[in-house]
């Protein structure tokens, strides 16, 4: 099997891993179907700073339920994940990092696109997992909402942090502690989640925007402006705006953030609320300015001179994909070795440079530069200090916020 080294790759090669979104990458896709699975889950948790020892002990969770671990004899990996959410060679059959663990470790993996959906997945893997039976994936991606609420029924197992060298190591002092996961003892994050403002500077002609607020009071923006269909997305910004934390807010603070919303769209100033459509409305120009998801926009600024984006000085929303083992895995060994993997810089770096969002793993930017230096310096990609400290993740909810925030928000949007 051919090393996969990326500063020796051929233009072409560069060129496919920058593939934009007119050529079809379909992170727009994963995104999408994503977002819109979230209504009635568990929300995700804020991020934590690293401790100055390291990452903290766990917090109080349930154990998963550990099986006899056959790694050893069966060098395989059973691995689900999202599409289009892994490298993928000009011939676009081949998963070159998952090529180069197998290569160097001899355990094979066998890859699977079947997450189209975080409720569809979660019903298919739910009756097994309910059982005490295997489900016959040994590594799961899922967002952090519905990773809190595997690991808070006791689903998945704890990792041992033996195997994770390089994750301990590497993982970025923004994602290290969740509320729903405290110290990562669960999961480590596949992808971050950014979401931001993005805006057409032709379809603009002149308005300044810097803010949540000058897309829902000025004037010149009547009509032209887009927020997201979800909820934690839309809601956490316009909090943010308030002065209030998504991490860290009551219900009057939300229903404080409905009405504010409601009254930009009583007065015909938000056009819509969508998913990820809205990226056919900004490079059209029918969105002058909309929340956005920072995956989608590198690809259209690749594609359009007129699209860009900016980070409130009241902070962003930020969200993850994580990394699971499910109980009963036959491979847990082998699956700890494969998130390892991905913590190393070097093929974090490989898989950033192709999928386009924002990479978990410190100290990646070097290696990313040797691929694409434009991309190493996107802060969409790699976020600057400064960047990160503006983070800010969606608070946990309870089963009756989740039920009461989900209902007055599908009122606002007209869902």
């Amino acid at each position: 099997m051919e090393q996969y080294e990326p500063d020796r790759l051929s233009a072409a090669q560069r060129a496919a891993m920058r593939r934009s979104f007119k050529n079809g990458r379909a992170s727009l896709t994963r995104r999408s179907l994503l977002r819109a699975s979230a209504g009635g889950a568990l929300a995700a948790g804020g991020l934590g700073t690293l401790s100055a020892c390291g990452i903290p002990a766990a917090g109080q969770s349930k154990g998963g339920v550990s099986a006899e671990d056959h790694s050893a004899k069966e060098k395989t990996v059973n691995f689900s994940n999202w599409t289009e959410y892994m490298d993928v060679d000009d011939s676009g059959k081949h998963h070159p990092t998952l090529d180069q663990f197998a290569e160097r470790t001899g355990i094979k993996v066998k890859y699977s696109e079947d997450i189209n959906d975080n409720n569809e997945f979660f019903g298919k893997i739910k009756p097994q997992l309910a059982a005490g039976q295997d489900t016959g994936r040994d590594l799961i991606v899922l967002t952090d909402w519905l990773a809190a609420r595997l690991i808070r029924l006791g689903w998945v197992q704890k990792l041992d942090p033996s195997n994770l060298p390089h994750a301990y190591a590497h993982l970025s002092a923004q994602f290290r502690s969740p509320d729903w996961d405290p110290g990562r003892a669960y999961s480590y994050v596949w992808q971050g989640i950014s979401t931001v403002i993005a805006y057409n500077k032709k379809a603009l002609d002149g308005v300044e925007v810097k803010s949540i607020s000058d897309l829902l009071d000025n004037p010149r923006l009547k009509g032209r402006v887009g927020f997201l269909s979800e909820m934690r997305d839309s809601i956490g910004m316009t909090l943010l705006d308030m002065g209030k934390d998504p991490a860290d807010f009551t219900a009057d603070d939300y229903d404080a953030a409905i009405a504010r919303l409601q009254k930009a769209v009583d007065k015909g100033q938000i056009r819509r609320f969508t998913g990820n459509d809205y990226t056919s409305d900004l490079t059209s120009g029918d969105f002058a300015a909309c929340v956005a998801w920072a995956g989608d926009v590198v690809q259209l600024k690749a594609d359009s001179p007129d699209i860009d984006f900016l980070i409130p000085d009241s902070g962003y929303v930020t969200s993850t994909d994580n990394l699971l083992i499910p109980n009963k895995a036959r491979h847990k060994t082998n699956a700890e070795r494969l998130i390892d993997f991905y913590y190393e810089p070097k093929a974090a770096a490989e898989l950033a440079a192709y999928i386009n969002y924002v990479c978990p793993v410190d100290g990646v930017k070097t290696e990313l530069a040797k691929i694409d230096e434009d991309a190493a310096n996107n802060p969409l990609i790699i976020p600057d200090k400064a960047m990160a400290a503006k983070s800010h993740a969606f608070r946990s909810l309870s089963s009756k916020e989740e039920t009461e925030f989900e209902a007055k928000f599908a009122k606002l949007t007209g869902a």
